[in-house]
């Protein structure tokens, strides 16, 4: 547990369940997921767009600055959804905060581009270098919002951006700052990327039933199917957080875990996922697990990934196992950005009093209040976070 709780002032994300809190809260109500089948490359697969409008004001941000105009796409997602975050905040006139905002891929489009012009020339690009650093995203956000707080990038793969929350709240703990500006972002849908997935073999294969409602690409956190479903998306999700009690909080850190176990194999974690009982535990601190209302899963799709969270679950909370939900069968796994937006379901979750189902997935009992959320994130190394909130 935390010495005082954080505040989360703020929360700002882009993906294809839209751009703004009331057009989240309202894909999330419905029974409907937001994936489609779209060309990349040569082949058409599964995957989460961002809507066109976003697309088009995405490309006015790249076209609003020369500067801009050669960044990847993940460094704009960046951009334009931290703007959105500040604004909320109200932090417009104080640029006394820091920044850290990761990526599991990077600037994975641009490498790419560049790569292949390496291939057929021979020769990289000038920007190649400058333009696909992972230190661009945090860098050119601070350069954007004119913050003069410390400003840091990294990669932690799948948990990248709640790894972004925890550093958030070591440095406002530190003392050495008040304020922290957190997320995530990725723009994965390149024909590498997608590749490297199937060769992973963990891609859906579902096929396409145009019009049915019953049509799940991704079976997140259903525990029974006997095929990988992991669907990828592009996102970003940025996160204000204010030291103390602030009035206008939308809900409270309370507790932050994090663990990392050995591994067996180099992309999965054990059968028990030690490393999510490890950081659950130390989120709980000395709080009895039965407070805990409901859970926000990683649950990428994958057979071994949910159902080993699943068990670190049962382990961790025995008889009195929370409600279970996460968004991936939804708006897919947007890589270094997926814990902001599970962070924002939580927070929603929270605000409105109401949790949201899966409709594939049988219930017991649904919540009739829901006052503490736990939200989880693991990435390729076992490196597993957890993030206790509760409502303001």
């Amino acid at each position: 547990m935390l010495k005082e709780p954080i505040s989360i002032t703020a929360l700002s994300s882009i993906s294809a369940l839209g751009e703004t809190l009331d057009e989240v809260w309202k894909a999330y109500t419905t029974e409907d997921h937001f994936l489609s089948e779209v060309q990349i490359g040569d082949q058409t697969v599964w995957a989460s767009r961002l809507p066109q409008a976003v697309k088009l004001a995405i490309e006015q941000l790249r076209q609003s600055d020369i500067k801009y105009k050669y960044l990847d796409a993940s460094v704009l997602f960046a951009i334009y959804a931290s703007r959105k975050a500040v604004e909320q905040a109200g932090w417009g006139s104080d640029s006394n905060f820091g920044i850290n905002i990761g990526s599991s891929r990077g600037a994975t489009s641009l490498f790419e581009k560049y790569h292949q012009e390496f291939l057929a020339d021979g020769k990289p690009s000038t920007l190649s270098s400058p333009t696909t650093t992972l230190g661009n995203i945090s860098s050119w956000v601070a350069h954007d919002l004119k913050s003069k707080g410390p400003d840091i990038s990294h990669s932690i793969t799948c948990s990248t951006a709640l790894h972004a929350v925890l550093n958030g709240v070591a440095w406002i703990q530190s003392g050495m700052t008040d304020k922290f500006l957190v997320g995530g972002s990725e723009a994965p849908l390149t024909p590498f990327t997608i590749a490297q997935m199937q060769a992973l073999k963990v891609y859906s294969k579902v096929p396409s039933r145009a019009g049915s409602k019953d049509d799940f690409p991704c079976k997140a956190m259903d525990l029974d199917k006997t095929k990988n479903t992991m669907v990828l998306g592009e996102a970003a999700g940025m996160a204000c957080l204010e030291k103390g009690e602030k009035e206008n909080a939308m809900a409270f850190i309370e507790g932050v875990g994090y663990a990392t176990e050995p591994l067996q194999h180099s992309v999965s974690v054990s059968a028990d996922a030690e490393c999510f009982q490890d950081s659950m535990q130390m989120a709980l601190g000395k709080l009895d697990p039965s407070k805990i209302d409901a859970i926000v899963m990683h649950a990428p799709g994958t057979i071994k990934g949910d159902i080993s969270e699943y068990n670190a679950i049962q382990k961790v909370f025995c008889n009195k196992t929370p409600f279970l939900t996460t968004n991936k069968w939804k708006v897919g796994h947007t890589f270094g950005a997926s814990g902001s937006l599970s962070l924002e379901l939580a927070v929603l979750m929270l605000n409105h009093q109401r949790p949201i189902s899966i409709p594939f997935v049988t219930y017991q009992a649904l919540p009739k209040t829901i006052n503490k959320v736990m939200v989880n994130a693991v990435g390729f190394g076992g490196n597993a976070v957890s993030i206790l909130l509760s409502k303001r």
